[in-house]
């Protein structure tokens, strides 16, 4: 059995200041696959209670109405059981927010203070929206709507009937989210095992390609988690572990598989027909043993992501800083509404100074260019109250169907849908919206990436550190697995799937380090060659299950020779 030499730790050398990028920062990329369910689903749980408060003639009111709506865009690549317990989840903490934003804003008149409570806050929903994996639009939906409830005039006998109405809609939300499982009701883990395997596919046509091999293992550990989310083990969920399992052994051995036989399993994903069941393979399909064992093991606590060394932190620590920095610099100008300067700089906060970078510049083009389609649609909103609701109902489904292409292009419609939402109460003058909106987003997406900058994240490159040390242990768990005489098929699943893990882990380290600023030099050619000794290795697993399930047939063949032959 072969073993990885001792590599000397990565000297400590005079930080670096990477280049930020523009090209390419706003190339259109393909729509998500399911692009159109966050835009039908929020328009759908906004239509019955922004109806409802029109016909009541109370659109002052519409604003706590789509805190709760809003909560539908979440856990659309969810299955349906996790999907119901993350939809609560987004509800109760959208509740707990307006709830703090409310009670501040009922009790507090200065605007300095507001502004660090919704810092505060602001850095709060980052860190517990990355903590808990809620995926797109991850923190910046809590964050606008607490935001604008912190500025909006309140007492506190208003608060629990503005709540009451938010958690109205937030019932709606949860209600069309879980709507399709009465159609569909495995349609996520199909949707996710079908991007697996078309992953796996274009790996096993560029072999060599490591941005493919990259894509396919993401693609293939996202749909284990999908279906390690799910319930009990049917034979339709069955049936799906069974095509991972065949992507996985693509990822493994590219070389080996057939591109074509894994897009048409891809292809037989759509709809709601019967799963495609590839013939069984002895010594891979007996690897769903070990299934059982992943589940029990479970995903680290919310403690475990947040404790003391966590990745997340730092981000946090950036999160507060833009949006206290842009706040008060929004208040010094004179800006009426500094909320908007805050959100700006709360929407930047990716997983790196280089990401986050590229989101200020899209952020800036999309918020100026949505001001020009705002002074475009204005009079038509001016029209009526009716025609208000329904110009702010198709910009929130707009939003949903640009916003997966480049985060700038859904702004063009997130922008008039955010400046419209201020004159529910009353119409405004829109000069003076466009003035402030134009002055915030400058003034936030500034200030948000001087944050970034400044707020250095050390923790970036040991997280590498950590991630390479993981591989090393799962590479060598696995090799040890190899070497044994006759390994069992659930331990040589159990140590693939680790490693593999491992590696999605590594690449995932790399790619945030590789985006940071004033960082000690990057262990990337020992991130390169673990990568590949990794690689190695999963392809040996693949062919040790396939020789020890020869060997287990030709010893079945042999017994039944020997029986025959004494009958």
């Amino acid at each position: 059995m072969s073993s990885t030499p001792p590599v000397p730790a990565t000297p400590r050398t005079r930080p670096t200041v990477r280049k930020l990028p523009l090209a390419g920062v706003l190339r259109p990329n393909r729509p998500s696959d399911i692009w159109f369910k966050p835009a039908t689903s929020v328009v759908a749980s906004a239509a019955l209670p922004n109806l409802t408060l029109l016909a009541l003639g109370r659109l002052d009111l519409m604003m706590y109405t789509m805190a709760g709506s809003f909560c539908a865009l979440y856990g659309h690549n969810l299955p349906y059981a996790a999907r119901a317990r993350a939809l609560a989840g987004v509800v109760a903490g959208m509740f707990a927010s307006v709830a703090v934003a409310l009670v501040a804003a009922s009790f507090v008149s200065c605007a300095a203070a507001l502004v660090a409570i919704g810092a505060l806050l602001a850095a709060a929903q980052k860190t517990l929206c990355d903590a808990t994996r809620i995926g797109p639009p991850g923190h910046l939906i809590f964050t606008f709507i607490s935001s604008a409830s912190l500025f909006a005039p309140q007492t506190i006998g208003q608060v629990p009937g503005r709540l009451a109405l938010m958690l109205g809609a937030g019932a709606v939300a949860w209600l069309v989210g879980m709507a399709p499982v009465l159609v569909r009701p495995h349609g996520p883990e199909r949707r996710a095992t079908a991007r697996a395997l078309n992953a796996a596919a274009a790996c096993a046509e560029r072999p060599g390609h490591a941005p493919a091999r990259g894509a396919a293992a993401a693609a293939v550990h996202a749909a284990w988690q999908s279906l390690l989310a799910t319930g009990g083990r049917t034979a339709a969920r069955r049936a799906l572990e069974r095509l991972v399992v065949r992507a996985e052994v693509a990822l493994a051995a590219p070389g080996d598989a057939d591109p074509a036989q894994l897009r048409a399993w891809a292809a037989g994903l759509r709809g709601t027909g019967a799963v495609p069941r590839p013939a069984r393979i002895a010594g891979i399909d007996d690897e769903l043993l070990g299934v059982e064992a992943e589940r029990a093991e479970g995903a680290p606590s919310l403690w475990r992501r947040l404790g003391p060394g966590s990745p997340l932190l730092p981000v946090a620590l950036r999160t507060f800083v833009g949006c206290a920095l842009a706040g008060y610099a929004s208040l010094a100008l004179g800006v009426g509404r500094p909320y908007w300067a805050l959100v700006t700089a709360a929407s930047l906060y990716q997983a790196n100074v280089t990401l986050t970078w590229n989101r200020g510049v899209q952020r800036v083009v999309g918020n100026l260019a949505g001001v020009l389609v705002f002074a475009a649609v204005v009079p038509l909103a001016h029209l009526s109250t009716v025609a208000l609701v329904l110009c702010c109902m198709a910009f929130s489904f707009g939003a949903e169907a640009l916003i997966t292409r480049n985060y700038w292009l859904g702004s063009l419609c997130v922008t008039p849908m955010a400046l419209l939402v201020t004159e529910f109460a009353r119409f405004q003058e829109p000069a003076e919206l466009i003035t402030d909106r134009v002055v915030d987003t400058l003034v936030g997406a500034l200030l948000g990436v001087v944050a970034a900058v400044a707020v250095t994240n050390r923790r970036a490159g040991d997280r590498i550190e950590t991630a390479l040390t993981r591989v090393a242990a799962a590479r060598e768990a696995a090799e040890r697995a190899l070497a044994e005489a006759a390994p069992a098929p659930a331990t040589l699943e159990s140590v693939r799937r680790t490693l593999a893990a491992a590696l999605v882990e590594l690449r995932a380290a790399a790619d945030t380090a590789a985006g940071e600023w004033w960082q000690r030099a990057l262990p990337e050619d020992r991130v390169v060659a673990a990568e590949r000794s990794g690689h190695r290795t999963l392809a040996a697993t693949v062919r040790g299950q396939a020789r020890g399930a020869a060997a287990v047939g030709e010893t079945g063949r042999a017994t039944g020779e020997h029986s025959g032959a004494r009958g």
